[in-house]
């Protein structure tokens, strides 16, 4: 793999643990506790399963010893594996497959998705990870995100935003990185990390600690995206990933008021009448309104080949600030 292709596992090594321990000590709310004891998680295990096999393929078809015999440069890792082993470290150091490999099975890479119209790169990007370390990383963080997710808001909605997330980080992506190839599941994973966020904002009566819990989980936001800013970690995708969650959260993730779940064990005439609160209505009508103008015009925008650099000249810096110590790669720009 060259060092200039962009992978988006960087910003997830810390958010599993944190992210959990949020959700497990901040839930107050009794209905949706006993309800979460009663669901049993098994599509983000599945998304687990899927992203592996999916790994094994690719290493299976890169056939590192095959392509370096022809090439008669550089040794295999892992060279005991036989057609699973690694590409050398000097071209690929997460262990993992060749970017011509992960270019040809769906990696996201502008010029394929607009100029030869392959659109589905957007999606299957999603699913492919550089290397073994960036694989770990990112299921680690899937399932200390995701599992408790699921279990308290159910397998439909949790799939849906970790599916709409990654969707929403390819697009981003695709508008800012044009020379370079993207893969890997972290656009999703800060998906569930904002929806997080908005989850708790909407439902903010029904938590106690409200300022520890959002404060710990801004740490953890902000912590991520700054390792994003990194050289070859793909941030566009971390933002882009970030605000689509953020917003379904909005939309797929209000609590009903206790007062409306309890209605049946007061008498007629007593209790709440509405649902949800005033609040939760617009927050809802407001980020569905921002989903879909902001998906229409990003694609639009897309497709025609606009460069999203064209139209903010300092974005690059949310991807990569150089320094001293290293230079941002100008394909990114």
């Amino acid at each position: 793999m060259s060092r200039e292709d962009t992978e988006r596992g960087g910003g997830v090594k810390s958010r599993g643990n944190n992210s959990n321990s949020y959700l497990s000590s901040t839930s107050t709310y009794p209905i949706e506790d006993t309800e979460a004891h009663y669901r049993t998680s098994w599509l983000v295990p599945m998304f687990v399963v899927a992203n592996v096999a999916v790994f094994i393929v690719v290493m299976c078809i890169n056939n590192c010893p095959k392509h370096l015999h022809r090439r008669l440069e550089g040794k295999c890792v892992a060279r005991f594996l036989g057609r699973f082993s690694f590409e050398p470290l000097k071209d690929n150091p997460l262990f993992g497959p060749s970017s011509a490999t992960l270019e040809r099975l769906g990696a996201l890479e502008w010029t394929k998705v607009v100029d030869k119209h392959q659109g589905w790169r957007l999606i299957t990007c999603i699913w492919l990870h550089a290397g073994i370390i960036h694989l770990l990383a990112n299921m680690l963080s899937l399932v200390f995100i995701g599992i408790r997710l699921e279990q308290q808001f159910g397998f439909v909605r949790i799939g849906v935003v970790y599916l709409l997330s990654g969707f929403g980080g390819s697009v981003l992506s695709s508008l800012f990185i044009r020379n370079n190839i993207s893969v890997g599941a972290s656009g999703a994973l800060f998906g569930l990390l904002g929806a997080m966020l908005s989850e708790l904002i909407t439902n903010w009566s029904i938590y106690t600690n409200k300022a520890a819990a959002l404060l710990t989980l801004l740490v953890i936001i902000v912590i991520n995206l700054a390792i994003g800013i990194l050289p070859h970690v793909d941030n566009f995708a971390h933002i882009g990933g970030f605000l689509s969650g953020f917003l379904l959260g909005f939309v797929l993730l209000p609590r009903p008021q206790y007062g409306w779940l309890e209605r049946g064990n007061v008498p007629s005439g007593v209790g709440v009448k509405s649902k949800y609160r005033a609040h939760q209505y617009a927050l809802w009508l407001i980020s569905v309104i921002l989903l879909i103008v902001g998906f229409t015009v990003a694609l639009v925008m897309l497709f025609k080949g606009e460069n999203g650099n064209d139209h903010c000249h300092w974005c690059h810096y949310l991807s990569c600030v150089p320094t001293s110590r290293w230079k941002c790669n100008d394909n990114n720009l």
